[in-house]
């Protein structure tokens, strides 16, 4: 689906932001050094997606990663809204931040509509289900893993990248509508989740694909469910829980670019323009393929559309399961 998790069909979740006009690209939006703030840490998959796009402009354009990983991007929002709103600035992040944290945290430290100005789309990816070597190796179904969550208690814990994550989202989904008891283990970010999985300290991990194929093709973990709505092409042997069973876990993430809430629409403009040459760049497709992440670009209009739309399909969804976090 587009950005957020479905019943269905793809759910949309946004934030309202107003149209951006068309405008020439500026000097500041194109020129001088490019730091760009990344929600993750170091080999997360907000990381991999800044350094793809720092490397692609590097031939005209200097450009450095900040990593500001915490509180589920959270803090690297704050960070944004303290940087200049000159061009010089921007922030690579889950598209959750704009689109679901409105609704999901009852104390926000932004406010969307105010503090994050799109630029552009950077890449969608599906999430996946994925059991260790704590979980018996006849487990190879959805269906079997919830059976064995349900004999097992005791060590029925479910990993993440994070509270708040798109992917911990669709763990409560999963496991809510299943009445299984289950503990959920919050990380920060996917490689010390994935260590976690590979090591036995947890029975199953929700994490984008791309961090589990490796994995997963050396028979080190074994990808239950994808969230696409059919097979994923990274992941062609293993089925979407749509196939089994459940439709409504149609899930599709992505991650963009934002500006600080200040920067002027010509400079939004100028901003797009260069990086949505980043994101065409061959090299650019072929890192985020070995990631099993899809570029994709749009234009700060089409994005904050998109924004609009899945925020408005994220509050409801989230207040019928009772989905909140202080």
């Amino acid at each position: 689906m587009t950005a957020g998790l479905t019943r269905r069909h793809a759910l949309r979740g946004g934030l309202a932001l107003s149209a951006l006009p068309l405008a020439h690209p500026t000097q500041a939006a194109t020129d001088g050094v490019l730091r760009l703030l990344c929600s993750g840490p170091a080999g997360s998959i907000p990381d991999l997606v800044a350094r793809a796009l720092a490397d692609a402009l590097s031939p005209t354009r200097r450009a450095i990663v900040d990593n500001r990983p915490g509180a589920a991007g959270q803090l690297s929002v704050s960070a944004l809204k303290s940087a200049p709103a000159d061009g010089s600035v921007v922030l690579v992040a889950q598209g959750a931040i704009a689109t679901v944290y409105p609704s999901l945290y009852t104390r926000l430290a932004y406010n969307p509509d105010v503090d994050l100005r799109p630029v552009t789309l950077a890449c969608e990816m599906t999430l996946a289900l994925a059991v260790g070597p704590a979980v018996p190796a006849t487990v190879v179904t959805l269906a079997d893993f919830i059976a064995w969550l349900r004999a097992n208690p005791a060590t029925a814990n479910v990993g993440s990248p994070g509270a708040g994550t798109l992917a911990h989202l669709l763990e409560v989904l999963l496991f809510g509508q299943t009445h299984v008891t289950w503990q959920h283990i919050a990380y920060s970010g996917g490689p010390p989740a994935v260590n976690d999985l590979l090591g036995g300290q947890i029975a199953a991990l929700v994490l984008p694909e791309g961090l589990l194929r490796q994995h997963h093709a050396a028979g080190r973990v074994r990808v239950l469910a994808t969230s696409g709505p059919a097979r994923s092409a990274y992941l062609p042997d293993v089925p979407a829980f749509a196939e089994q069973g459940r439709a409504d876990l149609i899930v599709k993430e992505w991650f963009a670019v934002f500006a600080p809430g200040a920067t002027p629409p010509e400079t939004v403009a100028g901003l797009a323009e260069v990086l949505q040459n980043a994101i065409s760049d061959p090299v650019v497709a072929t890192v985020f393929a070995q990631a099993g992440m899809t570029p994709t670009s749009s234009s700060p209009l089409a994005l904050a559309a998109r924004i609009a739309a899945e925020q408005r399909d994220w509050k409801p969804l989230l207040r019928r399961h009772g989905i909140t976090i202080d």
